[in-house]
């Protein structure tokens, strides 16, 4: 059987050249960074030398800007709880936006049992932010915004920019979940006006459990995690040395290959898309048709379900979702579908696929002659398909 794997937004492989930098570092080159002896020294340049290449990748000025954490959970939980904290005396007001990563949903939840008030923002059917919102809602108790750069479920991308000069203007600060888009599209964060940024090891196809928090210069945040001091004294904990090196690896790679990675994710993107909606009635885009990731398409079909889509196509040697991996064990439809105004049957009919590397024109052609089929049989099976659309299947 062909396997075709299309969920890269849940987990990816790791590189080859990002495996092959990690390897000596866990059986040769295993000092403890925090230590001044010879084997310590290496190990603490090691780590130095993978920051200055995440800060190259999303374009901070400093390395020293870059903190290494076990993943984007963690980056969101950082630089959500330590703003909110350290600037507890000046206001006690977040803003997010309705589509958020649970990670940042469920963080702003914890931190409105503290005392903290929390809007969230809407979005509109394509999932971009209501910047009107933003403006009537920021007031001078306002001390943090937090909005994702790019939807990992629909692939819709925002303007930061524009979003980041309306939050600077009532002094409140910026922080970007960037997980989703950090390697797939270019991300300046002096440019863009971002103050804290979130970034995943995984998701530039390093290896799991390690992240890092952009944090610029100038911005004070409290640690939520105490011991050591690592990391500036903001992420305690010795180091995941190996982690660290292949991240880095991984973001030097990125870099040099994401303009052309995009456009070739672009044309896989644009025919699988295409083919679905030619190919099957009834069947819909999710998200913004142009202002989207690369890899990403997410994409609705009235009257089924996507978990039967989903275990359909598993069956035939294709790995997809529903959406965020983090809540693909319930059976409640995706947030983020609902908030850009998506009726729960029609949230529930949808389907992602995220591109990447090993993805091929083979890869789509096999989906786009699997999928037809498997949705004329579900709903010829569904007791919800109108007669007039069997007629036609």
């Amino acid at each position: 059987m062909r396997r075709v794997y299309l969920d890269h937004a849940a987990g990816r492989p790791v590189d080859e050249r990002v495996l092959e930098a990690m390897l000596p570092y866990f059986t040769q080159k295993y000092g403890n960074p925090s230590t001044i002896h010879t084997p310590g020294n290496e190990a603490r340049e090691a780590i130095e030398e993978a920051r200055g290449k995440v800060a190259e990748l999303v374009g901070a000025a400093k390395k020293e800007e870059i903190i290494f954490t076990s993943g984007a959970t963690e980056s969101n939980n950082l630089a959500l709880k330590g703003a909110a904290l350290r600037n507890r005396d000046r206001g006690n007001h977040i803003i997010t936006s309705s589509i958020e990563h649970m990670s940042v949903i469920n963080t702003c939840k914890e931190l409105s049992k503290q005392g903290f008030e929390v809007t969230y923002l809407p979005v509109d059917r394509y999932g971009i932010v209501d910047l009107e919102a933003l403006k009537r809602e920021l007031t001078d108790r306002t001390i943090l915004v937090s909005i994702m750069y790019a939807n990992g479920e629909i692939g819709t991308i925002e303007p930061i920019k524009e979003i980041s000069e309306i939050v600077h203007e009532r002094g409140a600060l910026l922080h970007v979940d960037a997980v989703p888009a950090v390697g797939q599209v270019p991300i300046d964060v002096v440019a863009e006006g971002i103050d804290l940024l979130s970034i995943s090891s995984n998701d530039i196809y390093g290896p799991k459990g390690v992240g890092a928090l952009y944090l610029r210069s100038g911005v004070r945040i409290v640690p939520i995690i105490q011991g050591g001091g690592q990391e500036r004294g903001l992420r305690s904990g010795t180091e995941n040395l190996p982690g660290i090196v292949g991240m880095g690896k991984a973001a030097e790679i990125a870099k040099a290959e994401m303009e052309a990675e995009a456009r070739r994710l672009t044309r896989l993107r644009d025919r699988l898309i295409s083919g679905i909606l030619e190919k099957i009635p009834v069947s819909f885009l999710n998200g913004h048709p142009t202002k989207r990731l690369p890899n990403n398409v997410n994409v609705r079909f009235s009257y089924i379900e996507g978990e039967a889509l989903i275990l359909s196509l598993d069956m035939e040697g294709v790995a997809c979702s529903s959406g965020s991996a983090c809540t693909s064990k319930t059976l409640e439809p995706s947030h983020v579908l609902l908030a850009t105004g998506l009726k729960h049957e029609e949230a529930h009919g949808s389907l992602l696929f995220t591109l990447g590397k090993q993805n091929s024109e083979e890869d789509v052609d096999y989906v786009l002659n699997l999928l037809p089929g498997i949705v004329k049989r579900l709903r010829v099976m569904s007791p919800l398909t109108p007669k007039e659309l069997l007629d036609h299947v």
